[in-house]
């Protein structure tokens, strides 16, 4: 905008620029949204606030009700992102829409206490690069919003998070925190687009970066979901297990190829199993019982992909079936590396079937990795 075409003093002072501004990643959530923001509304009476809902594109008409909101209430906008998915990638997005200084993430189902939203912008204002919406320190509790279960597998996330954080956290999964936005800005290229906790990424990332941030904490209650369903699954817990191993290995391996390699791990299982069944059990010679192994396994490996490792470019109904065909023909020139050296190791060790089959499963994964990167899920 040239000088010429800058606003007056007079319009400028009609608009109130936002000192704080809460980021609420989405999915699914329209029976909440308007109940969080009347919460987040009486938690910060008498601060320049607004809300950014960062949708990922829900069925359920999240992204109307944020915006039908915005029609009435300015201080409340709504960005649909439409063919990408995850929940840390939707926090970097809504922190670098926002002109706002200082940002919170808040979970969309008022299981996060937003009362205390005002302590944890005060810890930043104070000098805090990170203020934690902690369940286990101070007066914090988790008792109402967990299941034991999912209790134990915090606390156990939690410890190994503090292997890589190069620092303490009491909650390091809590996923409730207020933060800077130029410590976003500085470290967002660094982060991983992948995956469900973006707090313990940013840490390791800032940290390793050679900004220790340092972090202030504020307990909270965790309460029961107010409605709508529990986003976390066996497969957010996989996907944590991806992100940790990644940053365990200084980021040299991505937490997607991670991921595609557990995925490869199960799928070769999958792959002796079949190839056990078929040549001992049904008696079918090697060649077509590694070829039916090979393309099982495929098939295992495409739909497991397609809901964990590359759960954001999620593919489905026609485009599932277009990416299975895609995936097997991306994969075809493994498919034939692998077949060709199994059947040479069956040749020259003794007619070792699983040891063949092992070998030529392995031999084609890496190569598998980059090829449907490029073409399946784009």
């Amino acid at each position: 905008m040239s000088i010429a075409s800058a606003p007056t003093n007079s319009t400028a002072r009609s608009h109130t620029a936002p000192e704080f501004a809460v980021v609420v990643p989405t999915f699914n959530e329209s029976a909440n949204i308007a109940e969080l923001y009347r919460r987040v509304g009486i938690a910060l009476e008498g601060t320049a606030w607004e809300m950014i809902v960062v949708d990922d594109n829900s069925p359920d008409g999240t992204a109307d009700l944020a915006w039908t909101l915005g029609r009435s209430h300015a201080n409340i906008r709504c960005i649909k992102r439409v063919g990408r998915r995850g929940l840390s990638s939707a926090c970097v997005e809504g922190i670098l829409s926002t002109n706002a200084p200082y940002v919170a993430i808040i979970d969309g189902d008022l299981q996060h206490d937003e009362a205390v939203l005002p302590q944890m912008l005060a810890k930043v204002k104070a000098g805090a690069d990170i203020a934690l919406g902690t369940r286990y320190a101070g007066a914090g509790s988790a008792n109402a919003g967990f299941s034991a279960v999912r209790a134990w597998g915090s606390r156990m996330a939690t410890k190994l998070s503090s292997l890589i954080a190069g620092q303490d956290l009491s909650d390091p999964m809590s996923g409730f925190f207020a933060v800077r936005r130029d410590l976003i800005v500085d470290v967002a290229p660094h982060l991983s687009a992948e995956g469900f906790k973006i707090l313990l990424d940013l840490v390791v990332t800032a940290t390793r970066k050679g900004t220790r941030p340092a972090i202030a904490e504020v307990p909270y209650t965790f309460r029961p979901r107010h409605a709508g369903e529990s986003k976390m699954s066996p497969i957010v817990v996989i996907q944590f297990a991806g992100l940790w191993l990644s940053k365990l290995s200084g980021g040299v391996l991505p937490t997607s190829f991670l991921l595609f390699s557990m995925v490869g791990f199960s799928g070769i299982a999958i792959h002796l199993g079949t190839l056990w069944l078929l040549n001992t059990v049904v008696g079918t010679s090697f060649l077509p019982a590694q070829f039916g192994a090979t393309m099982i396994a495929m098939t295992w490996n495409f739909f497991l992909n397609n809901v964990l490792t590359y759960a954001d470019k999620r593919l489905k109904g026609m485009k599932m079936l277009t990416g299975l065909l895609m995936f097997y023909a991306a994969c075809s020139i493994g498919t034939l590396a692998n077949v060709s050296v199994a059947a040479l190791l069956y040749n020259d060790i003794a007619q070792m079937p699983l040891v063949a089959g092992l070998a030529g499963a392995l031999m084609s994964s890496v190569f598998n990795y980059a090829v449907t990167r490029i073409f399946t899920w784009r």
